[in-house]
């Protein structure tokens, strides 16, 4: 099964500002990644080609890395997920920049079904809140992404899960 999956945001600001929030993904002062209310994006060394880690039970490693502009990273797991995730900085207009996320994969195995009842609803409501981090670093948020109730229970199971 083929999953292609693109979130976006319009931030009102110049690329030069908002291409930096890539370049701070899983350092010391992450901007990007909503560490706070997902498991924390952790490389093995800076960002940089090569880099490997993950966040929770996802495990990539770094395969393209344009300061500033785009970084790609290649799944190693969970099992079943063969293809990339990756963020982009596009220019608008010398006051508006894009900011998009997108997953490309092929799934198997059992990931044919976790896929799509679990982790795609996590991944969407984790990369909107990285979205949210974004656009908040410009302006308040005039519209701050919200958990579906399935996103709610399904993060109430894991954590029961994880705590066990």
């Amino acid at each position: 099964m083929g999953v292609y999956n693109v979130h976006e945001r319009l931030i009102h600001a110049e690329q030069s500002e908002v291409g930096p929030l890539i370049d701070s993904l899983a350092g010391d002062h992450d901007a990007l990644w909503p560490r706070r209310d997902w498991p924390p994006m952790r490389l093995d060394g800076p960002l940089a080609v090569g880099a490997a880690g993950g966040h929770g039970p996802i495990r990539y490693t770094v395969i393209t890395y344009v300061p500033s502009t785009w970084v790609r990273f290649g799944f190693s797991g969970p099992r079943g997920f063969d293809g990339f995730h990756e963020y982009a900085v596009l220019p608008v207009d010398e006051h508006r920049t894009l900011l998009r996320h997108t997953l490309a994969m092929r799934v198997h195995g059992s990931a044919r079904l976790t896929w799509p009842l679990l982790w795609r609803h996590l991944h969407d409501a984790c990369v909107e809140d990285s979205l949210d981090r974004a656009e908040a670093t410009r302006s308040p948020l005039a519209h701050p992404a919200r958990r579906s109730p399935y996103v709610r229970l399904l993060r109430a199971l894991l954590a029961r899960t994880v705590a066990r």
